[in-house]
């Protein structure tokens, strides 16, 4: 795929930037003598070559943007190789392939979660508002979250609490099973497959698999798609309120991918989908 010049000085831009912070004696290369010879920062377009394990002039081609449709390997080595953040891991795959990547780059990625939101969630009345990173841990929420529970605290890990918790199973989440349990298990799954070597998100899988209740409805329910559209219907027994439902739409932070901002509205009575059996669907949130 032919780039334009201005989408190969972008992507030029920044990898020269990259490759100027990383000193070549730290990724094995000799200290640079005295005298003639490149005196630009950083590695250059050979040492590139090597570390790549490429053929001589790989790289060049690749940075100035003249490398036909880069494959996978190759995108993900530079990346890695050049520390570059999953918002440059983004764009370089918009660049030269003119898609998504099909994962994120770092497996720690949407574990950190900037400071603002609590401030903002702090400040959303009137809604169940939350964000979790990409294991599912509850970074922040809003007072009317934490009202949901019936000791009035928000758990520590929202997947695991919906999964395992006997709380979640039979006094919070209605119809736990039939419209719970289908929502969430491919949530899981796919997390888990974007992040295969994430401990945390290994031993919340492991759990689920091994939870003599769990562990077959996930075999069951895990592999379909993601049953998501906003303003997806749940049945839940509000801690103060009773029994209703609650209306979600989700977004995603951009600096944090695979962690979610979660809204939710609570609406006292039967929803929809118990009032009109032949709409019952599972939805998530």
């Amino acid at each position: 795929m032919k780039l334009s010049a201005s989408d190969r000085g972008r992507l030029k831009e920044i990898l020269q930037a990259r490759r100027a912070a990383i000193d070549p004696v730290t990724m094995g290369f000799p200290k640079r003598a005295p005298g003639p010879g490149r005196r630009a920062a950083g590695l250059s377009q050979e040492q590139m070559d090597v570390l790549l394990t490429r053929t001589p002039g790989t790289y060049n081609r690749f940075e100035n943007g003249h490398l036909a449709n880069p494959g996978t390997d190759l995108l993900t080595s530079v990346a890695r190789t050049l520390r570059l953040d999953e918002q440059e891991w983004a764009f370089m795959w918009l660049i030269t392939r003119k898609e998504n990547p099909p994962h994120v780059l770092h497996g720690c990625s949407g574990t950190s979660i900037a400071e603002a939101w609590q401030r903002i969630t702090d400040h959303i009345h009137g809604a169940l508002a939350y964000v979790n990173d990409a294991e599912w841990n509850v970074i922040v929420h809003n007072e009317d979250f934490r009202r949901l529970f019936p000791r009035g605290q928000a758990p520590a890990n929202v997947m695991r609490w919906m999964l395992l918790d006997p709380e979640a199973r039979t006094d919070v989440l209605m119809h736990w099973e039939t419209h719970w349990v289908p929502a969430m298990m491919p949530h899981l799954k796919h997390s888990v497959e974007l992040r295969p070597d994430n401990p945390a998100l290994g031993r919340l899988a492991y759990d689920v698999l091994n939870d003599p209740v769990t562990g077959p409805l996930y075999r069951r329910h895990a592999a379909a798609p993601i049953p998501y559209f906003d303003g997806s219907e749940l049945p839940v027994h509000h801690a103060v309120h009773g029994p209703g439902w609650l209306t979600t739409c989700l977004a995603e932070p951009v600096t944090a991918p695979g962690a979610r901002i979660n809204l939710s509205f609570y609406t006292p009575g039967e929803p929809l989908t118990c009032r009109y059996p032949e709409l019952v669907q599972p939805l998530s949130v």
